[in-house]
């Protein structure tokens, strides 16, 4: 289990990524990037940084190769923002909890649609012994 003063770190790394990645990316061509968790070693000098980059395949694409290709900068924005002993090296993620948790809940709607409707609320028959 994380420390708190990691999962602060985390926090506050989060938060500062995330503004680099909306100031340094356009959304036309790198699709709309949202950071949704950062990880950081326990030394904190590497952290995984996990993204979710919503658009077309070819936006998802250029967006990864665009944060792998200019790591080096978004680690400066974020080094002079955040005060630390050590600014972390990063390493991007794609996340793609989101859409699964979206087929998953698709699943469940066509499962809900096959079943029988459920009898209604006052319906059940109980016998009252007096």
């Amino acid at each position: 289990m994380a420390s708190l003063r990691q999962q602060r770190v985390c926090e506050l790394l989060k938060r500062e990524i995330g503004e680099a990645i909306r100031r340094e990316f356009l959304v036309s061509e790198a699709g709309l990037m949202t950071v949704n968790d950062v990880v950081v070693a326990g030394d904190v000098k590497s952290a995984t940084v996990y993204v979710s980059i919503l658009g077309s395949a070819d936006q998802q694409k250029r967006g990864l190769h665009l944060l792998h290709q200019r790591r080096v900068r978004i680690q400066g924005i974020v080094g002079k923002a955040v005060i630390l002993k050590y600014t972390p090296t990063l390493k991007f993620i794609v996340d793609d909890s989101l859409v699964r948790g979206n087929k998953v809940l698709q699943l469940i709607e066509e499962l809900e649609k096959t079943l029988p409707p459920p009898p209604p609320a006052g319906t059940s028959e109980m016998k009252s012994e007096a």
